[in-house]
């Protein structure tokens, strides 16, 4: 019996599995090369592409190089770089989270969805190419009691020469953040142009003319807008011109009546008559004789 009992107990005795945990606690530093690679995995950071972002967002997150001998930038009024401000815009309206998250990239996209447009980054990533004008600065001087107070009443017109103008007024008390004033103002206000070839002057083929004669009004001044045959230049007042040139028509005869010497009415005048043409019904048959183009040329 004694005997007999020996031989559990030996077998007992007997500790293989603690010679074989051993090893189980050296494969331990095994998995650390596993977690190695984590840090120095490369993290890719997104790049704009032109194909998925608005064309100004995609200048603004991919700046041109700049050569040193380059003249600097000319800018109108005060206010951050528009490049900047785009990098750091949080839209607050549905049309700017379109434009930003890449919904809509173009200007036509944006007139189509009927949304009405109240940022200016808005303008600024669809069309980066505008050019500013400022019409005229007047200063506005009123008495009273405790002195004389000056304001400034400004009219600034923005435009890419190929389709799109925009024209507003701005008042303020000084005159550089009037003008910047203004200029945003004329932003919101944008609106496309319909050019053609409605001259039966001109040979067959598009131009940039507009397709027939409009007039547009503002106070007593009246101001008739009529297709020209090209090469005839811009038939016109100054103002009128200046506007004209901004919204990419290069030729044009006009005819006006009232005080036209005044030159805000002359140029709301001159803004107002694009904005009755674009309310005109014409049928498709006319649109293709007479190469009628809404907004930009595009090719």
């Amino acid at each position: 019996m004694s005997d007999e009992q020996k031989d559990p107990s030996s077998e007992d005795v007997e500790v293989p599995v603690t010679e074989e945990a051993v090893p189980v606690e050296e494969a331990a530093p095994v998995a650390a090369p596993e977690s190695e690679p984590m840090p120095i995995a490369p993290v890719e950071v997104p790049v704009a592409r032109s194909g998925e972002q608005a064309p100004g967002l995609f200048l603004a997150y991919n700046p041109p190089e700049v050569s040193d001998d380059a003249p600097p930038r000319r800018r109108r009024g005060v206010g951050v770089d528009p490049a900047e401000a785009l990098r750091k815009w949080q839209p607050i309206t549905s049309l700017g989270r379109a434009v930003l998250s890449g919904q809509i990239v173009t200007m036509e996209q944006a007139l189509r969805s009927g949304m009405p447009i109240r940022e200016v980054q808005v303008i600024d990533a669809l069309l980066p190419n505008l050019e500013e004008e400022v019409i005229t600065v007047n200063m506005i001087q009123r008495m009273t009691d405790s002195g004389r107070r000056v304001r400034f009443n400004v009219m600034a017109c923005v435009g890419n020469r190929d389709g799109y103008v925009g024209l507003a007024i701005a008042k303020g008390k000084e005159v550089a953040g009037t003008i910047r004033k203004a200029i945003d103002a004329a932003k919101l206000n944008i609106i496309s142009v319909q050019r053609g070839n409605g001259s039966w002057e001109s040979s067959v083929g598009p131009g940039t003319s507009i397709p027939f004669k409009v007039t547009g009004r503002a106070g007593s001044t009246r101001l008739t807008l009529m297709p020209a045959a090209a090469g005839k230049g811009l038939v016109v007042g100054q103002t009128g011109k200046k506007i004209l040139e901004l919204a990419g028509i290069s030729d044009i005869l006009s005819r006006s009546k009232g005080q036209t010497r005044t030159t805000i009415n002359y140029a709301l005048a001159t803004y107002n008559a694009l904005i009755e043409m674009n309310k005109t019904r014409v049928s498709d048959d006319q649109k293709n004789r007479l190469y009628m183009v809404r907004g930009r040329i595009l090719e």
